[in-house]
């Protein structure tokens, strides 16, 4: 493998010494930290001779737009002291934005044109695909780094007329897909697999009314939809439309791109207003997982970011918004059906790994959002025990066992904690959380 560096940057070396120290006796948390912020630096990335940076996912040699820029948003916070740190972001949105032009409908991407990954799989695949499951995250992501990346050092150089492109790209598949029925050839089939992995009615998903807000056909977890509106993720898009816009104003000079991103965002926020909720007999007014415009509502959660428990954290609304306070009370018990409770842990699980399986990203996301001290050193002390001895985070785990669990290589969950270890430092991370309010 093709490593960035061999050796880490002093930059990195010293937040390192400063978070042990910071953490005092705490020795095993400081050394996961240490494994975990440096995990991405030193093993998924591959620089390459345009200036881009392929960047794979852990134990899956392919680059996920959504896995790769939380991957690297830790950085962030050394950017603007280590050109070194920023350049490498900005090779990172080179790579995602080439990416989004190449197929804004593939999640998931080969380093190279070389025919990897499911290329049987009934839709528009080409060699430089390895999935082509539509998530509109895998969108928002790769503009969200680009915007905090500017925001964090002020550089501009990744927001170039290819940006600009892809920016009007997503437009373009956002507005198509808020009428998926009516206007989107997008389909997808995959044969002998489960049906989380494929889409219902010929590859069209299941039917949806047109709503104001834009048709997803997987989840973050790469899981088909149940219902084609996913509330976070169009609630993350709103954000991602407004960072767009500012973008187009205060960089590029661009007035179309600034209106046109502008009005889709007005019309995904009022579909977000009309059809996001919905009034629970026991946690009162809450945000629906997924809903399809014709009265039907997935009531969940999944450890997979957009979440629900994720929306302060992507900007969506504030920590003490009362609808996101009555929903996090939701998805945080056994109400939801993907909550589960056991002798080593509690927490948000997914339909994509067994049942009884629980996801250290979600119990990074549950800490990162709490307004609660003993709860976030409850997490802490959840995190630090259920590593199965590692000193890495997984995908998901067993409940009752931590050393059952999938995914022995999973970056962006090494990323997330590292993340919320930064913050419980005290060291401010750039990030979208508190934006603003619904």
């Amino acid at each position: 493998m093709t490593e960035v560096m061999e050796t880490l940057p002093t930059s990195v070396q010293s937040l390192i010494q400063e978070v042990e120290g910071k953490l005092g006796s705490r020795t095993k948390l400081a050394r996961m930290f240490a494994n975990c912020f440096s995990n991405t630096l030193t093993t998924t990335l591959k620089p390459q001779p345009d200036g881009a940076i392929f960047v794979i996912t852990g134990d899956i040699p392919a680059m996920w737009l959504r896995d790769s820029a939380a991957q690297v948003r830790p950085y962030l916070i050394l950017a603007n002291e280590d050109a070194e740190m920023a350049r490498l972001i900005e090779g990172v949105v080179k790579r995602q934005i080439q990416h989004i032009l190449q197929d804004p409908y593939a999640n998931a991407f080969n380093e190279h044109a070389n025919s990897k990954g499911h290329q049987n799989d009934l839709t528009e695949m080409s060699p430089w695909l390895w999935e082509r499951k539509y998530e509109i995250d895998s969108l928002c992501y790769p503009i969200q780094l680009a915007y905090l990346l500017w925001k964090t050092t002020g550089t501009t150089a990744h927001l170039d007329e290819a940006f600009s492109e892809a920016c009007f790209s997503i437009l373009r598949v956002w507005r198509t897909e808020q009428n998926h029925d009516g206007q989107s050839s997008y389909r997808f089939q995959r044969t002998d697999c489960p049906q989380s992995d494929t889409l219902l009615n010929e590859g069209k998903g299941t039917p949806s009314a047109v709503t104001g807000m834009t048709w997803s056909g997987f989840r973050p977890s790469d899981d088909a939809c149940d219902y084609g509106y996913l509330i976070p993720s169009n609630m993350f898009a709103v954000v991602v439309l407004d960072y767009m816009a500012e973008i187009a104003v205060e960089v590029l000079g661009h007035q179309e791109l600034a209106k046109q991103a502008a009005a889709l965002r007005h019309e995904i926020q009022s579909g977000i207003e009309q059809y996001a909720t919905v009034e629970h007999e026991q946690f009162g007014k809450i945000f629906a997982y997924e809903t399809d415009g014709l009265g039907s509502y997935n009531l969940m959660d999944d450890a997979n970011v957009p979440s629900l428990l994720s929306l302060p954290y992507l900007g969506c609304c504030k920590l003490d918004d009362p609808i996101y306070l009555n929903t996090r009370r939701f998805v945080l018990s056994e109400d939801n059906p993907y909550y589960f409770v056991g002798t080593a842990a509690q927490g948000i699980g997914s339909p994509h790994t067994p049942e009884n399986y629980i996801w250290h990203i979600s119990l990074a996301m549950q800490a990162l959002t709490s307004q609660d001290e003993a709860e976030v050193e409850r997490l802490l002390n959840v995190l630090e025990s259920t590593d199965a001895g590692t000193d890495f985070l997984h995908e998901g785990f067993h409940k009752d066992d931590p050393s059952e669990y999938t995914r022995e290589w999973f970056s962006w969950a090494n990323a997330l904690f590292s993340e919320l270890i930064l913050t419980y430092c005290g060291f401010k991370v750039p990030s979208s959380m508190n934006a603003r309010s619904i």
